[in-house]
């Protein structure tokens, strides 16, 4: 018997999307005991180990939560690698104000930089200085203080927006982990 060369593709356009199939699509579960979400997150067994879990998204953050790098190392131990890692992870953090081509100490965006301008202050001022600068300049220019004068208008709208690129930028370094 001849082998059907026959498509089921009903000639152009396709009727379904291109590498789709007819048979049910496997789907590797989650290696959770008693999970039956979809396992779609990579988790290592150990370090440096080709090994790995798959986990769904909950199961995947109950291991993150609850991993512990220096597992099986002593205090001394510990300190040697972190140390060792601390030294070739952070090699040009102390020469990192060389690849900043602005003012500054290197830590904030151009558009930072643009808002700390409009405030009418220095490139290294702290945030608190920012809001004090913003309350008062918006005092000053506020629509109800200058009623009629457009130009105040645009100065209020300005440092509105000014303010709002620092405290979302204050915000990000808030929520960030690690050293600030």
């Amino acid at each position: 018997m001849a082998r059907s060369t026959r498509s089921n593709d009903w000639g152009f356009p396709r009727w379904r999307g291109y590498g789709s199939e007819r048979g049910a699509a496997r789907v590797r579960l989650c290696d959770r005991d008693g999970c039956e979400a979809p396992g779609d997150r990579r988790a290592p067994k150990s370090p440096n180990s080709p090994e790995s879990w798959w986990f769904c998204v909950d199961h995947a953050a109950e291991y993150n939560r609850n991993w512990n790098y220096f597992e099986g190392l002593s205090a001394e131990e510990a300190a040697a690698r972190e140390a060792g890692e601390r030294s070739t992870a952070n090699g040009y953090s102390s020469a990192s104000h060389y690849a900043w081509g602005g003012p500054g100490d290197g830590t904030r965006s151009r558009d930072e930089l643009r808002a700390l301008d409009v405030l009418g202050l220095d490139p290294d001022a702290a945030f608190e200085e920012a809001k004090q600068a913003w309350r008062r300049l918006a005092k000053a220019n506020h629509p109800d203080v200058a009623p009629g004068d457009a130009k105040a208008a645009e100065r209020f709208q300005a440092v509105q927006a000014a303010y709002e690129v620092l405290r979302r930028a204050e915000e990000r370094r808030q929520a960030a982990p690690g050293p600030r």
